[in-house]
């Protein structure tokens, strides 16, 4: 028997009782990183451009609940399903609708100037307000969400390449605090009927 077995007590020789002591000795140390009382920030200060040309920040919609999505318009499914769907729950609200303000920003700067944004938006529902920047402000505000967009190109290169984009709806309340995140495949009543107890 080596050495090293026979400092070990009978019962901590097997690969399975030593790994257990491995593990525990690791969770220990990892432990104070994964406190329960440390709050998770999502969302915060933002400048962006609407589409008329005009910048908008976090302050810009202070007072109303905001219903957030990242995105880009040339999304073939996801996008334009969950802006229909939103669009739907806007109608839904009726006059609750008002004390809302749904956002969708874009996760591909370079493609979607406020023209293309606009437009977009408005083919869902005109109270969406279609958001972009440049590479920077786009990159800060994904970050500040959680949020992320990565390319991956085309068959024909160039400008031929989709966004790999997150696919959560966030909730904030008036004060621009993060209530919570809701699929994008939640149907139009489902956040209508949400959103309703929350503006209510």
């Amino acid at each position: 028997m080596s050495r090293r077995h026979e400092l070990l007590a009978p019962g901590l020789r097997s690969p399975i009782s030593r790994f257990c002591i491995i593990f525990a000795a690791a969770l220990s140390i990892c432990q104070p990183l994964a406190r329960a009382d440390t709050p998770v920030t999502v969302g915060g200060s933002f400048t962006l451009t609407a589409p008329d040309g005009t910048t908008v920040t976090d302050e810009t919609y202070r007072g109303k609940w905001l219903l957030v999505f990242f995105g880009y318009t040339s999304c073939p499914d996801i996008c334009p399903t969950t802006l229909s769907s939103i669009a739907a729950a806007i109608e839904e609200l009726g006059p609750d609708a008002a004390k809302l303000q749904p956002l969708f920003i874009t996760v591909d700067p370079e493609r979607d100037t406020p023209e293309v944004m606009g437009s977009f938006t408005a083919a869902f529902d005109p109270r969406i307000v279609g958001l972009t920047g440049s590479p920077q402000q786009i990159a800060a505000v994904s970050e500040a969400y959680g949020a992320y967009g990565v390319a991956r190109q085309g068959e024909a290169g160039g400008d031929d390449y989709l966004m790999d984009h997150g696919t959560h709806i966030y909730i904030m309340n008036p004060q621009g605090q993060f209530v919570e995140g809701l699929d994008s495949d939640t149907a139009s009543s489902g956040i209508a009927a949400r959103l309703g107890e929350l503006v209510r």
